[in-house]
């Protein structure tokens, strides 16, 4: 085990590690073995969801102003300490480059200081009075506690954006990290020292240990990003149980090169868009439509880009780092191929890199002549490939850019002003990037439409996805009704017709 892995038993006041039997953590780069990782039992997990609604109830009933103090103490917290090392097991454990991982964890205070002020405003509603001497208001509060099932490709900053919702809402939070970046995510667990003890907890596990916060009786919300069909169990668990539930599917996102794109931008935007992170993005481009006048001229400049591009280890000098794991690029292996034998050409990568046989690297792959035949146009791929379609016109790109059941993200290039306003209406997604990919911002929602997800992170959508409402009506000075009860005789239906409406 080296410096940068975690202990078998990593103890921080709130998020112990039990002593259940262990599983190794390999490194995707060098398949090396860098720590050891394990799995909560269903009785640890329990008394987690102890401690975790003990400190809830005490936290809901702090005042908002006050919440809000703890959320930037914690925002200072993150702020002053070295994350160096949570990135390098981020990197060690899933094979993001450091930059990305760095940036990824130094970038979470933000969140926290904008919650920590959207929850002060507390944005209920006065509605008009039905009567008069009455007021008639929504108020809103906590559902209790959440529990966060979070994915592999950016564990902290994810965990983080519904994390600083939910704590800046009342409630308290359980998160089951992924698998792969389970040593990180603990790392990094230590600044929550900095709120209640009990009222944010970690408890790593398998996709069965998701499946339990789901179904306990104790979480009250789930917030959840991942593939199709894990998302649509876990939606179909909360809903028999009745709990609200903010689900980020993933998507297969479109991105559209018009005739007036200022090609070298475009080829390097396009380049970002496809291969950040080796394509291990929710919002990755995957299928690229690239109007017929000028896709020649495009795809030798987006070649040329992605050929500039270095591969290898994520903590070496790399924008290309491997594949979480050997399903991973066995399955952009297949897609891959699938598309080849249906016709698609290879204008670069489509193979293991020469030289970087160990490890699950793949090499930023672009592939035209593609068809809607072609499964790599309907698959969520997850890898660093994209698929390129030659289309007619603008017209012809949007209806092929909206033929497809994710609905996540979409980006285009262009600077015709009529263009960029039109793609905004017209494309069928939750984001759209015009001449800038995969962008987002705190203050507005995230999240997809389609197979792609329900509900919204960030923004006061964010917020409110983990806080209900609650009426009231509040008469000032009690009187007597005259609707209430026992009704009057001449209410009553009367042959020959009712007396009184």
């Amino acid at each position: 085990m080296t410096d940068t892995a975690t202990p078998r038993y990593y103890l921080v006041p709130n998020y112990q590690l039990s002593e259940s039997p262990t599983r190794p953590v390999i490194d995707p780069a060098t398949l090396e073995e860098v720590g050891v990782r394990v799995e909560m039992n269903a009785a640890e997990i329990d008394r987690v969801l102890t401690r975790v609604n003990t400190a809830q109830a005490a936290w809901k009933r702090l005042d908002a102003k006050t919440r809000a103090q703890h959320l930037h103490r914690l925002a200072n917290r993150i702020e002053a300490t070295d994350v160096s090392r949570c990135a390098v097991l981020m990197s060690r454990e899933m094979g993001k480059p450091y930059p990305e991982a760095i940036g990824e964890v130094a970038n979470c205070a933000p969140i926290f200081r904008y919650y920590a002020e959207m929850a002060r405003d507390e944005a209920g509603k006065v509605a008009g009075t039905t009567q008069t001497g009455s007021l008639q208001y929504a108020r809103y509060e906590p559902y209790g506690v959440s529990a966060h099932i979070m994915p592999f490709n950016f564990p902290i900053l994810l965990m983080c954006w519904t994390v600083a919702a939910s704590l800046a809402a009342g409630n308290g939070c359980v998160i089951k990290p992924a698998a792969a970046t389970t040593l990180s995510t603990l790392e990094f667990m230590q600044v929550f020292d900095e709120l209640p003890e009990g009222l944010v907890a970690c408890v790593p596990g398998d996709a069965e240990t998701g499946q339990a916060l789901v179904e306990s009786e104790r979480t009250h919300a789930i917030a959840f990003t991942g593939s199709v069909a894990a998302a649509q169990n876990v939606a179909a668990g909360a809903a028999r149980r009745m709990k609200p539930a903010v689900i980020e599917a993933g998507g297969s996102d479109p991105m559209i090169i018009t005739a007036h794109a200022p090609l070298e931008v475009a080829a390097a935007g396009a380049v970002t868009g496809a291969f950040h992170m080796s394509g291990q993005v929710c919002t990755s481009t995957e299928r690229l439509y690239v109007v017929d006048s000028i896709h020649d001229d495009f795809i030798d400049a987006f070649v040329a880009e992605t050929q500039r591009l270095r591969i290898g280890n994520g903590l070496e000098k790399s924008e290309i780092g491997p594949l979480a794991n050997q399903a991973a690029r066995e399955k952009v292996q297949r897609l891959v191929n699938d598309a080849i034998a249906k016709g698609a050409k290879v204008a670069c990568g489509g193979r293991v890199p020469p030289g970087l046989d160990t490890g699950w690297f793949y090499e930023p792959t672009i592939l035209t002549d593609c068809t809607p035949a072609m499964d790599i146009l309907n698959e969520e791929l997850f890898g660093p490939v994209v698929a390129v379609v030659r289309v007619a016109d603008f017209d012809a790109a949007m209806q092929a850019a909206n033929d497809s059941r994710f609905g996540l993200g979409a980006s285009i290039f262009t600077t015709d002003l009529a263009e960029a306003h039109e793609a905004s209406e017209r494309l069928e997604a939750g984001m759209v990037w015009i001449n800038n990919p995969m962008i987002d911002n705190d203050a507005l929602p995230f999240g997809g439409w389609k197979a792609s997800g329900l509900g919204r992170e960030l923004g006061r959508q964010g917020l409110d996805a983990f806080r209900r409402t609650k009426m009231v009506v509040l008469d000032h000075q009690p009187v007597r009704h005259d609707w209430w009860y026992p009704y009057p005789d001449d209410w009553f239906y009367h042959e020959g017709g009712r007396k009184h409406v």
